[in-house]
């Protein structure tokens, strides 16, 4: 008797096993054809070309370039940070730094025969220039621009753009996307 339920369980568990409903082998063969798809569809590589321009009187006085490529679609960002880190005294005799300088941080996302671009920027710098040599609390200049934008391959897109609220400058952070071969 112990054998027949023995027996029993073995084929109730191979029927089981080999039993599924339609839906459930329909969701199996779409997660093994996504999956496939993903490990088929090779890397989109692209460059961006950023420029933050400095703009008084509707005259470029000032452009900087920073340059990153990427591959759409990575899970990870890129970063292009320069600068320096500034002590500073939070506490007597406890310091902390702050970053100062120029942090461009992107990300691109192909959706829908789009390409996504999101994008943050910062810049700050000394208000004063000669407070980088000086001892006491520095004061920073600071701006942002953060953007979601569709990408025109190839052609200069201005993703955001600031005014100095201390002089007649405005800032602009531009950005051209090329797809690489």
């Amino acid at each position: 008797m112990n054998r027949r339920i023995v027996v029993g369980l073995a084929k109730l568990l191979v029927i089981s096993l080999c039993w599924s409903t339609p839906a459930s082998r329909a969701q199996e063969q779409s997660a093994s054809k996504t999956s496939s798809e993903a490990m088929e569809k090779p890397a989109s590589p692209y460059r961006l070309d950023f420029s933050v321009n400095e703009i008084e009187d509707g005259k470029k006085v000032n452009t900087r370039q920073y340059s990153m490529n990427l591959n759409a679609g990575n899970a990870n960002a890129v970063q292009v940070k320069i600068g320096t880190r500034v002590p500073v005294e939070a506490k007597q005799g406890e310091f902390q730094y702050i970053d100062v300088g120029t942090n461009i941080w992107a990300r691109l996302t192909e959706h829908d025969n789009s390409l996504l671009l999101e994008v943050r920027g910062e810049i700050s710098n000394f208000a004063i220039p000669d407070q980088a040599n000086r001892n006491s609390m520095p004061l920073l200049r600071q701006l942002q621009i953060n953007a979601n934008t569709v990408v025109l391959l190839g052609k200069p897109m201005v993703v955001g753009s600031v005014d100095d609220p201390n002089s007649k400058r405005q800032f602009q952070l531009e950005v051209v996307t090329t797809r690489l071969k």
